[in-house]
C-alpha cells in the first residue's frame, strides 16, 4: 500500500487505515461504522480536547476517513486498493476538496447532523435519498340527530381534499415516470455554501429539499403529483355515538407525496339537542306535565320512548311535581357493547288556566274543605308564623 505524508497544523503523520483511525474492524457494516465514527468525533472533538493541540488535526482525521467509509462505492475502492484509489486529485472529503485538508465546519456539521437529525424532522433516508413524506390527516365534523346516535346509521358524506394523481400515479411525471436525482443537491435536498470558517447549509432551491426533481410535469397535477378532488364516503355511525365521539378512517385523509401514504380522516360526532329527551350518557330524561286532578286522584300517561315507542306510567295519587320515576332499559345504548340506559321520567304538576266561572266556583269550594289536604303548605306556613312570633319577642 502507498503511503504518504499529510500536513497537519504543525505536525506530519503517516497516511493511517481508515479502519485503524475509526476504530472499527475492517469488513464492518455500515452501521457500526457510523458508530464508531460518532463514538471517535465525540471523543476527538477539539471544544472537548483544549488541552490536546493535535486534537482538530484528528478530528478532521476522523471525518476524513468517514467520509470515505460511509459510501458505499468509495468504501469498496478502499477496500480493494487503499489510498492509492483516490490518489491523482480523488480525494475523499466533499466540494473537491483534497483529502488530507479536511473540512474541519463540515466535519462540525456532520456530526451535528448524525447526532441530532433524528430530532429536526430531516427527510432524509438512508442514502440520502428523500423518504416518502405521509400525507396531512383531516377532521370532519358530522351532526346527527339523538334517534340516529340511538339506532345508528350510515352516512354518506363529502370531503375535500387532495387524491393522488391517476395520470401520473402519484409520481408527477407524465406518464408516471420516476423522478430524477435533483443535480444541485445530488438527492441531498440542501446544499452547503462556505462562509468564513462556517458552512451554512440550506434547503436546495432547485428541488425544495425533495432531493428529486421531475423533468416533464403531468399536465393533469402540474407536477404535484395531487389534484384536488371532493371524495364521497360512507361512514357507519354506530349506535351509542355521543358529543365528542371520534371515528377514524385510517387512508382517507390526503394523499401522500412522492407515492407516501395517505393520512387519516377523523370524524368528530356531534349530537344535536332534542325537543323531548334530554341525555345524560346512557340516560336519558324526559319531563312529563300532568294535570292537578291526576296528580291528585292518582292515574295513567303516556310517554314517548327514543325508538318511537310508548309506555304507561303510574302515577301515585298526591303526586308532587319533581317526583321521578324510572323506565329500565329505555335509555341509550352502551358505544361498545354492555346494555341500556334508563329513562327518567319528570313529573311536572300543571295549575290549570282559563278557568270558567263555574270552575273558580268550584275550585274555592274545594279550597274550603281541603284545609288538611296540604301537608307541605301546613308545616311551611307553620314555620313562618313560628319566624314572625320570634322576631317579635
Amino acid at each position: 500500500m502507498a503511503a504518504f505524508r499529510v500536513p497537519l497544523r504543525g505536525f506530519s503523520m503517516a497516511k493511517r487505515d481508515y479502519y485503524e483511525i475509526l476504530g472499527a474492524a475492517r469488513g464492518a457494516s455500515a452501521e457500526e461504522l457510523k458508530k464508531a465514527y460518532r463514538t471517535k468525533a465525540k471523543e476527538l472533538h477539539p471544544d472537548r480536547n483544549s488541552d490536546n493541540p493535535n486534537a482538530e488535526a484528528q478530528f478532521k482525521e476522523v471525518n476524513e476517513a468517514y467520509e470515505v467509509m460511509k459510501d458505499a462505492d468509495k468504501k469498496a475502492a478502499y477496500d480493494r486498493y487503499g489510498h492509492a484509489a483516490f490518489e491523482g486529485g480523488m480525494g475523499a472529503s466533499r466540494g473537491g476538496a483534497g483529502a488530507g485538508q479536511g473540512d474541519f465546519a463540515s466535519a462540525f456539521s456532520d456530526v451535528f447532523e448524525d447526532l441530532f437529525g433524528d430530532f429536526t424532522g430531516g427527510q432524509r433516508g438512508g442514502g440520502g435519498r428523500p423518504r416518502a413524506a405521509r400525507g396531512s390527516d383531516l377532521r370532519y365534523n358530522l351532526r346527527v340527530t339523538l334517534e340516529e346516535a340511538f339506532s345508528g346509521v350510515q352516512k354518506t358524506i363529502n370531503v375535500p381534499g387532495s387524491t393522488a394523481c391517476e395520470s401520473c400515479r402519484g409520481s408527477g411525471a407524465e406518464g408516471g415516470a420516476e423522478p430524477v436525482t435533483c443535480p444541485t443537491c445530488s438527492g441531498m435536498g440542501k446544499v452547503r455554501a462556505q462562509q468564513g470558517f462556517f458552512t451554512v447549509e440550506r434547503t436546495c432551491p432547485t428541488c425544495n429539499g425533495a432531493g428529486q426533481i421531475v423533468k416533464n410535469p403531468c399536465k393533469s397535477c402540474q407536477g404535484a403529483g395531487r389534484i384536488e378532488r371532493d371524495r364521497s364516503l360512507s361512514v357507519n355511525i354506530p349506535a351509542g355515538v355521543e358529543t365528542g365521539t371520534r371515528i377514524r378512517l385510517a387512508g382517507e385523509g390526503e394523499a401522500g407525496m412522492r407515492g407516501g401514504p395517505s393520512g387519516d380522516l377523523y370524524i368528530f360526532i356531534e349530537v344535536r339537542e332534542h325537543s323531548l329527551f334530554q341525555r345524560d350518557g346512557i340516560h336519558l330524561f324526559c319531563r312529563v306535565p300532568v294535570t292537578f286532578t291526576t296528580a291528585s286522584l292518582g292515574g295513567e300517561v303516556e310517554v314517548p320512548t327514543i325508538e318511537g315507542g310508548r309506555s304507561k306510567v303510574r302515577i301515585p295519587a298526591g303526586a308532587q311535581t319533581g317526583k321521578q320515576m324510572r323506565l329500565r332499559a329505555k335509555g341509550m345504548p352502551a358505544l361498545r357493547g354492555g346494555g341500556s340506559g334508563d329513562m327518567l321520567i319528570e313529573l311536572a304538576v300543571e295549575t290549570p288556566v282559563n278557568l270558567t266561572a263555574r270552575q273558580k266556583e268550584l275550585l274555592r269550594e274545594f279550597e274550603a274543605l281541603s284545609e288538611e289536604n296540604h301537608p307541605e303548605g301546613n308545616s311551611f306556613f307553620a314555620k313562618v308564623k313560628g319566624f314572625w312570633d320570634g322576631m317579635k319577642g
